[in-house]
């Protein structure tokens, strides 16, 4: 009875470590880590990671088709060699471990990604979060977005904003409402729209063009990355 179960529990282990390499991307989209080794990304003064499975701080490894952040001291972040300067979509899953934080960088901007629930945050936001599970993140960026805040709050699709002038002075009414003229800001720029499982973490403003690449950030507890695939817009 023993041995049979053997056999079993070989098969088991084989596929748990070739899952995270079975993973293929969408059409049009380009992998940006191949589950093996970092080849394609650099960390701190060390500029191609092609070949190595873990940076020389052991921060970063690869382990069974993942990114692994580890804990330590500082924060640490690893950059994909290529910049990204051209509008794409970014997808790719973390697991979180226990009030663990890290971050996602888009042009140098980061994204807080963390075990969201566990700690307390956007409570009521993010009601797909799977903790101790894979989470999906969707970040789409586009060039050349008007941005427009009123009172340091941005507007969305759902908000009505108009201006007139009456007897020489501009008048503003958002919503129905009359709003300080003074207190609107517009603005051009790049927008990252970031999303968790599908719902909305925030609308992040990012530079149109930046030298930095896609960047993971190993800060508090455990934090893993896969499935990390760009597809990139004409």
């Amino acid at each position: 009875m023993r041995l049979a179960l053997v056999p079993l529990a070989i098969l088991a282990v084989a596929l748990t470590t070739r899952a995270g390499d079975d993973f293929k991307p969408e059409p049009g989209y380009v992998s940006l880590f191949n589950g093996k080794d970092l080849a394609g990304w650099k960390y701190g003064k060390e500029t191609d990671l092609a070949g190595k499975t873990e940076t020389a701080d052991k921060r970063f490894r690869v382990a069974d088709g993942i990114i692994v952040a580890e804990e330590g001291k500082g924060i640490k972040d690893l950059y994909t060699v290529k910049a990204f300067n051209t509008e794409f979509n970014l997808k790719l899953e973390f697991r979180a471990a226990l009030k663990a934080d890290s971050g996602v960088y888009i042009r140098g901007p980061q994204l807080q990604v963390r075990d969201f629930i566990r700690r307390g945050e956007m409570k009521g936001k993010l009601t797909k979060f799977k903790n101790d599970g894979w989470n999906e993140l969707d970040i789409t960026v586009k060039n050349g977005v008007v941005t427009t805040t009123v009172n340091g709050k941005a507007l969305t699709e759902k908000d009505s904003l108009a201006l007139s002038v009456e007897n020489g002075k501009p008048i503003a009414m958002l919503n129905g409402k009359s709003v300080d003229i003074n207190k609107i800001e517009c603005s051009v720029g790049a927008v990252a729209r970031c999303l968790c499982n599908g719902e909305l973490m925030e609308n992040m403003k990012i530079p149109q063009k930046s030298g930095q690449g896609i960047g993971l950030q190993a800060e508090t507890g455990k934090f893993e990355f896969r499935r990390i695939r760009v597809k990139e817009m004409p």
